[in-house]
């Protein structure tokens, strides 16, 4: 392996993971449950690559879905809180793509090698209110398996992600929100914006979220 994926297998991973999307909706898998399988597919696939392509090449692998499953903008905002809507129009633009970076890079990085783990999506899909909240596993060939969760909105036809739940109640966006204060106390978004941009710098230089 030279370390970098050819476009056509590139193309050609992309396409199986809309197949297997497809192929569920025609099971009979929950509308909610669809964009957590085609997540997972993608996160498989990087996972199979490891380390012997580049860091660039699994993130251009796994951002479609991510941006196509996640519905980061209002997590950002959700993220931010109140204090999004005085932040200048520049720096919300410019947060959301250094977000949206970051979330890529934190995916690229923490799902890096494949050792047998599987992922499951749970059957238990529940309401919380108009939401619904999709379960899920990783299951490792040892040890506990991991419980992670979806808290899906709908859009018109389709269903986004609004908030992952670690171990199956800890909000991602609730964490998130809580880091991001000390870094908005300023009434501007200029230290969180380079605090992003130095954890992205890390994790595509190897390190870890």
């Amino acid at each position: 392996m030279t370390g970098v994926l050819p476009r056509r297998h590139v193309l050609g991973l992309a396409a199986a993971a809309v197949l297997a999307a497809v192929g569920r909706a025609a099971a009979q898998v929950p509308a909610s449950s669809l964009p957590i399988h085609a997540l997972n597919d993608a996160l498989l696939q990087i996972m199979h690559a490891g380390a012997k392509a580049a860091f660039g090449e699994r993130a251009r692998i796994v951002a479609p879905v991510i941006d196509a499953v996640f519905d980061l903008p209002q997590i950002l905002k959700t993220s931010v809180g109140t204090r999004w809507s005085a932040l200048p129009i520049p720096q919300q633009i410019e947060l959301t793509e250094v977000f949206r970076r970051y979330t890529v890079a934190s995916y690229v990085a923490n799902f890096n090698g494949f050792s047998g783990e599987k992922f499951e999506v749970l059957p238990q899909v529940r309401a919380a209110g108009a939401d619904q909240i999709v379960p899920s596993r990783i299951v490792p060939t040892t040890g506990e398996p991991i419980r992670i969760d979806y808290v899906m909105r709908q859009a018109g036809d389709t269903w986004k992600i609004e908030d992952v739940l670690l171990d199956g109640s800890i909000s991602r966006v609730a964490v998130q929100r809580s880091d991001f204060r000390g870094l908005l106390a300023s009434g501007n978004a200029t230290a969180l914006i380079a605090s992003l941009k130095a954890k992205t710098a890390t994790l595509e230089a190897g390190g870890k979220s």
